[in-house]
């Protein structure tokens, strides 16, 4: 009863943060109109580990708002394999929007986050270390209209993957 009481609390507290797309164009102009400098990143975020905390906390000191372009459980599987994702979609936003870091989250059923992040129109398009000599989705039209990416260096050694196999190794 307890941990039912507490899933509701939870859901109360961050849900306010999860957002469909029309939302969060709306309120991404506003902010913009405002003259406050927003932030995208993405993601599975499938078991959240310290290298994403690490590199989320990094994102939002680069930005006064940072959006989290979640994929959804049918864009992992296409992406990552039938095995994936661990956690739902739902679970998924709920534990990221917990973070302080993440002012809002919102899911995304396509491979990339192209058409998100051609509607949210963001100050900076955010990626991990990894994706510098890679074709980021977003990148070429974010910089067409002045916005910059940019990328943060990750923790060694931290992915969700990694933890799978060392679950799969030392406990199956």
């Amino acid at each position: 009863m307890l941990y039912i009481l507490y899933v509701k609390w939870l859901k109360i507290m961050f849900v306010s943060k999860i957002k469909n797309l029309a939302d969060i164009v709306d309120i991404s102009a506003q902010l913009k109109k405002k003259g406050v400098k927003i932030g995208f990143t993405n993601g599975c975020f499938d078991i959240l580990h310290a290298g994403h905390v690490s590199y989320l906390n990094k994102a939002k000191s680069l930005v006064d708002v940072l959006i989290l372009g979640l994929n959804s459980d049918d864009s992992i599987r296409r992406i990552k394999g039938k095995n994936r994702p661990i956690n739902n979609q739902e679970d998924r936003a709920l534990v990221v929007a917990s973070l302080e870091c993440i002012d809002f989250v919102v899911l995304f059923s396509e491979d990339t986050p192209e058409n998100l992040i051609k509607a949210i129109k963001p100050d900076m398009l955010i990626k991990g270390a990894d994706w510098k000599n890679k074709t980021v989705a977003g990148c070429d039209f974010v910089q067409k209209y002045g916005g910059k990416c940019e990328f943060i260096e990750l923790l060694n050694n931290r992915s969700t993957t990694n933890i799978i196999e060392k679950i799969v190794n030392e406990y199956c």
